[in-house]
């Protein structure tokens, strides 16, 4: 395929982990294919008179060794304002919160989109699956899970489970999660203050003691899953696996329920346009289905010597073939 256009929106690069950035690893990947490479952070999209464009900047990256840290690792060129239409792909990468800035941003992309730019993952299905609440678009493949705002609901899920997991809709990276036990003398505290006393909805869900083996992170490419997973496994004392939050990550084979698992959603994803996928599985239930910016490519591509990213461009050409 003749090289292309490849825009990425996201997070400062200069703040990134390039070791382990998902991210970077699509930009090596689509600069290493010949792609020329754009750089936009949200606030850089704007619309002129009905039509999306950009301040782009001209955009090259090197890979580092983990322990190189004094070496550079990304360089800009030449900024310019610019039709979004002029670039042939665009990969939102954006981190949550999913707040209303990101929202407008994906409806900037939309008109991008509609201008016949490749944009991933679609817009529209940014907006429709938040990563808390997709899952439960799948109600045989879910734990027992509650999603309210009401003080007396969440008690009742609490009392009749015992032990749960509180966790906020708009959150990454186990921000805000709280594991409460039934008699826990918080629990009042904890609810009025994720809740807002009131206003804000949450998601309970129980408590898998399976996440002393690992959350799992599936990666997906179009709806077909990567053969191996990252077990996030929780550091001493936490309940979250989540790396963020200091879990240690170890590839392992997917099990026959995880890929039980990927067949229920893989339509969906198909038909949603949600080329790349993060899926959190803890035991034999998907938790999360991670949308926005799924990471964990570099981990399994270093465990497996596997190319993730490489077969993510393989699929987004063959769509432009």
């Amino acid at each position: 395929m003749k090289p292309c256009k490849v825009g990425i929106v996201m997070d400062p690069i200069s703040e990134i982990k390039p070791y382990k950035d998902s991210s970077f690893a699509m930009l090596l990947e689509a600069q290493r294919r010949g792609h020329e490479l754009f750089y936009m952070q949200p606030e850089d999209i704007f619309l002129k008179n009905g039509l999306p464009n950009a301040t782009i900047t001209e955009l090259k990256v090197w890979d580092r060794a983990q322990s190189d840290t004094s070496s550079q690792f990304y360089g800009f060129g030449a900024s310019y304002d610019t039709a979004l239409s002029s670039l042939d792909t665009i990969l939102i990468r954006q981190d949550p919160p999913f707040n209303n800035d990101y929202l407008y941003s994906t409806h900037m992309l939309e008109l991008a989109e509609a201008e016949g730019v490749l944009v991933v993952n679609k817009p529209q299905s940014l907006r429709d699956a938040n990563e808390k609440l997709f899952a439960s678009w799948f109600p045989n493949c879910i734990p027992p899970t509650l999603v309210s705002a009401n003080a007396t609901q969440l008690k009742t899920f609490i009392n009749n489970h015992q032990d749960v997991i509180l966790k906020p809709l708009d959150a990454m990276g186990g921000a805000s999660i709280f594991r409460v036990k039934q008699n826990d003398p918080n629990i009042n505290v904890i609810i009025e203050t994720m809740t807002d006393h009131g206003q804000h909805h949450i998601m309970a869900q129980i408590y898998l003691p399976e996440i002393r083996q690992g959350d799992k992170r599936i990666l997906l490419i179009n709806g077909e899953p990567v053969p191996y997973a990252l077990a996030r496994i929780p550091a001493e004392g936490e309940t979250r696996g989540n790396i963020a939050a200091g879990g240690k990550g170890i590839g392992i084979e997917l099990s026959e329920r995880d890929r039980w698992l990927c067949e229920q959603i893989a339509p969906t994803l198909q038909r949603k346009g949600l080329h790349f996928v993060g899926l959190d599985v803890i035991g034999d239930y998907i938790t999360e289905i991670n949308v926005t910016s799924p990471t964990c490519i570099r981990e399994l591509d270093a465990q497996y010597n596997l190319n993730i990213a490489g077969q993510l461009f393989d699929h987004l050409e063959s769509l432009r073939a």
